[in-house]
């Protein structure tokens, strides 16, 4: 009988009970949301707080439902499990007698790329304090000034007039630092911030304060898949979750059919709040942040060896 948790050769060897505890667990945590996605998409209905997790980031419902390994991890796989989980086949594993584990060799110079770019924006980001006077303006520089027939979620209204979301708008002092969250800024919004957010600059600007730079560990993680294994994923999953809601709570959009009471930014009350999930939402990346940079200088150390 071999025991729950052994170590061999440094490398972790999880008996069956365990793994398949684990693989479990992962589905009923991610299966929810990735199911009602693949429903409402069968339908034509959208999600405006959901969608965004299967159509901004590049893993599939499928993907992020299978449980795999992460690269230091090995498992013991009885002949009663193999047509359980179908993935055992898959081109990146390989099973030596009942030992299953991922083929190293089929790391990618991309990939070690996109570690060594990972563990640094990592780092960067660990080092400098997080700021955490944005108040999520993102979601209004967005549809700033913008004809509402062209808003993104067309089956809801702006909690605001366009008047009064303007004057709100241009009453504070944007200070957006991530990206991808910037170049969606409408062209009358951008020069209101008061960084210029480039692709080039995303090691200089991102912060920890930053509730997309946070959400972001999710994209990071679905770039090493399957090395970093779906343990980290779906927790990086869940952490880009709690950031979406938050984002979106606060908001213009009037989400409360959707199950979203607004958190209305625009009073004092609604800042010092949305701070406060703010701060907490960075506590709870901040671990998330300094595994996975650590997970990205091994892969980077294992790729040289």
């Amino acid at each position: 009988m071999v025991d729950a948790f052994v170590v061999i050769d440094a490398v972790p060897l999880l008996s069956t009970d365990l793994w398949t505890s684990w693989a479990k667990q992962h589905l009923e945590r991610v299966a929810p949301l990735a199911d009602a996605f693949v429903a409402r998409r069968k339908v034509g209905r959208t999600h405006a707080v959901h969608d965004f997790l299967f159509t901004y980031y590049s893993c599939s419902p499928l993907k992020l439902k299978q449980w795999v390994p992460s690269l230091e991890q090995n498992l013991i796989v009885t002949s009663s499990v193999r047509t359980e989980y179908p993935w055992l086949r898959d081109y990146w594993f390989q099973l030596d007698a009942e030992v299953l584990s991922l083929r190293k060799e089929r790391i990618l110079p991309s990939t070690r790329a996109h570690a060594q770019f990972i563990a640094t924006l990592c780092g960067n980001i660990l080092e400098r304090p997080p700021r955490f006077g944005c108040f999520g303006l993102h979601e209004w520089a967005m549809v700033y000034k913008l004809p509402p027939e062209t808003l993104r979620h067309k089956g809801h209204h702006l909690r605001l007039s366009q008047e009064e979301l303007a004057h709100f708008v241009e009453s504070q002092k944007m200070c957006c630092s991530h990206y991808d969250a910037y170049r969606f800024f409408t062209e009358e919004a951008r020069p209101l911030n008061t960084l210029t957010p480039l692709f080039e600059t995303r090691l200089e600007l991102e912060q920890g304060g930053c509730v997309h730079a946070n959400m972001d560990l999710y994209k990071w993680a679905i770039k090493l898949w399957p090395w970093i294994g779906s343990d980290f994923l779906g927790r990086a999953f869940l952490l880009a979750l709690e950031g979406r809601e938050l984002d979106m709570r606060a908001s213009p959009y009037d989400l409360q059919d959707a199950g979203y009471p607004p958190l209305c930014i625009e009073t004092e009350e609604g800042r010092r709040r949305y701070q406060k999930e703010q701060q907490l939402l960075t506590e709870r990346a901040t671990p998330l942040r300094e595994e996975l940079r650590a997970f990205c200088e091994r892969l980077c150390c294992l790729y040289r060896s």
